[in-house]
């Protein structure tokens, strides 16, 4: 059996280093969330808006040259 001062020593040492984990985790996973939403965003909108500005464009001059 651990001496009471060890086992005093070892839980705050879990606590501090759960704690710590906990934020550091918590911190890393928001960023990587961000810019995965925001690459993934970014390249729906291009995509959407490549399509979109193409078909009114073509749409258009269809109709001007018809």
């Amino acid at each position: 059996m651990k001496p009471i001062r060890q086992q005093v020593r070892d839980q705050i040492w879990n606590q501090v280093w759960n704690q710590i984990w906990n934020q550091v985790s918590n911190q890393v996973w928001n960023q990587v969330r961000d810019q995965v939403w925001y690459q993934v965003w970014n390249q729906v909108w291009d995509q959407v808006w490549d399509q979109v500005s193409n078909q009114v464009s073509d749409q258009v001059r269809d109709q001007i040259y018809n």
